[in-house]
């Protein structure tokens, strides 16, 4: 699957300091927005590409997404806020005709080694490889090429638990590989419709992410599980946990608004 996602049209064109969306980024909400997974996975790229490092883990990413940029060209502006010895903090504007659109916030914690203490964790992710899963005729996104998935339990609007695999089918940028962070930032915004999807379909919109990592994926393929939904007064929360082939990695957690099509931020 990977060398066929290669040959895709990517998201992004990088041209100069612009990055210029195709119109498969195109969101759910209208015709004319861009995706809030492909904005929170170029946020990431350029944070980890101009702040990265081997020694550095990318354990939390936040970014705010205020308003739907369309489909012009763009620019990131990162803004490194704290570079000390154990904990980097850095900031990255979505920038859409000169006007900010979405805002990360990324901690970068200096690899160590872990204390010898035991801790209690869940137990280990009970879920059949995906290769074990047959892949569905149709899946939210799957059809227009925005991901791949191989359902394991429960579907988009169904009551009860709801798992599955996803992976990326196209570059972010064009000639320029995925990092398993990148993968990662990817996927944080599908917390917010596997999540918050119900009986009547998709009635939120996220309106930030945050995703945790304690280490990166080691393969393509990134497990969700829903673990979280609660809503008040058209205000909602919604957490999924992450995991790779080898176990779990970390979480992405949203807030979202009670939203129509066609209805801004």
């Amino acid at each position: 699957m990977e060398g066929e996602s290669l040959s895709q049209t990517p998201f992004f064109t990088r041209q100069g300091v612009a990055f210029v969306p195709d119109r498969i980024s195109r969101g759910p909400w209208s015709e004319t927005s861009l995706h809030a997974r492909v904005l929170i996975g170029l946020l990431a790229a350029e944070i980890e590409r101009l702040h990265g490092g081997p020694e550095w883990m990318p354990a939390r990413l936040t970014v705010d997404l205020w308003r739907l940029p369309d489909l012009s060209p763009a620019e990131v502006v990162v803004r490194p806020l704290r570079e000390g010895g154990r904990i980097r903090v850095i900031d990255a504007d979505y920038l859409s005709s000169g006007v900010a659109m979405a805002r990360a916030s990324c901690q970068l914690l200096r690899r160590t080694a872990n204390p010898p203490v035991k801790v209690w964790s869940p137990p280990p992710w009970d879920a059949p490889s995906p290769a074990e899963v047959p892949r569905p005729a149709q899946g939210m996104g799957d059809l227009s090429g925005m991901w791949t998935t191989r359902p394991i339990t429960g579907s988009f609007g169904a009551l009860g638990r709801r798992r599955l695999w996803m992976a990326e089918v196209r570059q972010l940028v064009a000639g320029e590989a995925l990092t398993p962070f990148v993968r990662a930032a990817l996927a944080a915004d599908f917390a917010s419709p596997f999540a918050n999807a119900g009986e009547g379909g998709l009635a939120w919109i996220n309106s930030d992410v945050t995703l945790y990592l304690h280490r990166l994926p080691v393969t393509e393929w990134i497990g969700v599980e829903v673990v979280n939904h609660q809503a008040t007064d058209g205000v909602a929360i919604a957490e999924c946990w992450f995991h790779d082939e080898v176990g779990p990695i970390g979480a992405s957690s949203v807030a979202a608004l009670a939203q129509r099509r066609g209805m801004g931020l």
